[in-house]
């Protein structure tokens, strides 16, 4: 018989407590919508773990071995907003905007779910014009650094080059916010060494260290 853990990962439970923990913690204006966003590439006790359609469970061989990678969205107090597993060495750009869409906190009654932040806080690895450009059509603030690479490019093409992108130091000092809240799920041994084989349960388990955040604030 499956444990009640089992059950409610498999009929997306833990998922539905999260949602409406965000929606309280909305209507009661506790949510501060300046995401950080961040990543945490773990070690994985098996180097074989497939499932028998060849999945790979969100495993992959990185440079420190066979790893998975988490990555999350958390409001300005540091509290998940959205997060999921990919296998180590999936890149992390391209996990932003599909991070930053899976943002659905309901409003009390009628009306859209809110998945628009005020400002988005990422390192340089998400700086690229793609997400630049797309948080400028939403109307939302970018603190992302430019690269020194992508500085030297843009510097090199002269005009044609544009501008550099505007970024606030001030603003961007809050993004250790991201990395206590990645050091306090790591407090939960299985997920900082997954003891989960299953990608589902182990997102299961992000999931659940979530709601155990949000109800502690």
């Amino acid at each position: 018989m499956q444990s009640r853990f089992y059950r409610w990962a498999d009929d997306g439970t833990w998922d539905r407590i999260l949602i409406e923990l965000q929606q309280q913690a909305d209507a009661a204006g506790e949510v501060d919508w300046t995401p950080q966003r961040g990543f945490h590439r773990g070690p994985c006790p098996s180097t074989r773990r497939r499932s028998k359609r060849g999945h790979t469970q969100a495993l992959g061989r990185s440079r420190g071995g066979v790893s998975s990678t988490i990555h999350l969205v958390v409001d300005g107090r540091g509290r998940p907003l959205s997060l999921w597993v990919t296998p180590g060495q999936a890149g992390d750009a391209p996990q932003c905007l599909p991070l930053l869409a899976a943002i659905r906190v309901p409003r009390p009654g009628r009306g859209h779910p809110r998945s628009r932040p005020v400002r988005v806080i990422a390192d340089k690895a998400y700086s690229s014009r793609a997400i630049r450009q797309h948080l400028r059509r939403r109307g939302i603030v970018a603190s992302i650094p430019e690269p020194a690479d992508q500085a030297g490019h843009r510097r090199r093409r002269g005009s044609r080059g544009g501008r550099p992108p505007a970024f606030d130091r001030t603003a961007y000092r809050q993004r250790n916010v991201v990395e206590r809240c990645i050091n306090r799920l790591k407090q939960w041994r299985g997920i900082a060494t997954r003891f989960h084989k299953k990608a589902r349960y182990f997102q299961a388990s992000l999931t659940l260290a979530s709601i155990l955040l949000w109800l502690r604030t």
